[in-house]
């Protein structure tokens, strides 16, 4: 099967220090793929690569099999690339229909914002991905962190992103919270998305991605399915720079 994005010997140096370090990572549509390591291991990076936030020094991407030119957010977009950051850049003031197409307003044929199929559009879409989403007309400032997830996760969906790339998506969220989000990945992964997902929750990744990588000082310690390893393996490749060993 051909990857839906294949990272190949990707590199970056700032001033001297190489913070990604010839990393090759793949992601297959219908697969959560977890990204791990300490802070400053070089995981964000390598995804703001991805993500046209920053230019690799060398290495290529790969989407569907054909090399792809991503020198900024909008050459992301045109690749179906989203990425929901863990601050999430929602306007607080407005609902969850406005932030949705925030920056992409549905107009009339006059040319004025069609407010009433705006919201049509966006019930259409909770409705997909969350089912219990019932404050549409409230400003996003009154959600929940679980909410306001939905809502950033339904903008990447109804603009066709079919590489998503979600930041920390539950840190700082409660239990009901965490299982909201989860719930929503795991329909976007049965959707066919491929999803990359940093997390410092190794029970999280275990739960919900098909494979993990683990990256430390920039380079990437190894990539395993998350049916073959536990969580003190995952621990280990994180502190210690280790693959697993295997029984013979």
């Amino acid at each position: 099967m051909t990857p839906l994005v294949d990272l190949r010997n990707i590199s970056i140096s700032f001033g001297g220090v190489r913070a990604v370090d010839d990393v090759s990572l793949t992601l297959n549509a219908g697969e959560v793929v977890g990204l791990l390591g300490h802070n400053g291991a070089g995981k964000s990076t390598l995804i703001k690569i991805l993500s046209g936030a920053y230019r690799a020094s060398s290495g290529e991407i790969w989407i569907d099999g054909a090399r792809a030119d991503i020198q900024s957010p909008r050459d992301a977009r045109r690749y179906n690339i989203e990425t929901i950051y863990q601050t999430l850049a929602l306007a607080d003031n407005l609902d969850a229909a406005s932030n949705l197409f925030l920056g992409r307003e549905l107009t009339t044929a006059l040319g004025f914002v069609d407010d009433a199929r705006m919201e049509a559009e966006t019930r259409k879409i909770m409705a997909r991905l969350n089912p219990n989403f019932r404050k549409l007309n409230e400003p996003v400032s009154a959600l929940s962190g679980g909410q306001r997830q939905s809502v950033a996760i339904a903008r990447a969906v109804y603009f066709n992103a079919r590489i998503l790339i979600m930041d920390e998506p539950t840190a700082a969220l409660g239990v009901h919270e965490t299982q909201m989000v989860a719930e929503l990945i795991l329909e976007l992964k049965k959707q066919g998305l491929g999803i990359f997902l940093i997390s410092h929750d190794t029970r999280e990744m275990l739960e919900l991605c098909d494979r993990v990588s683990v990256m430390k000082n920039g380079r990437l310690v190894g990539t395993e399915r998350t049916a073959d390893v536990t969580e003190d393996d995952i621990l280990s490749m994180i502190i210690m720079g280790k693959r697993p060993e295997r029984a013979i």
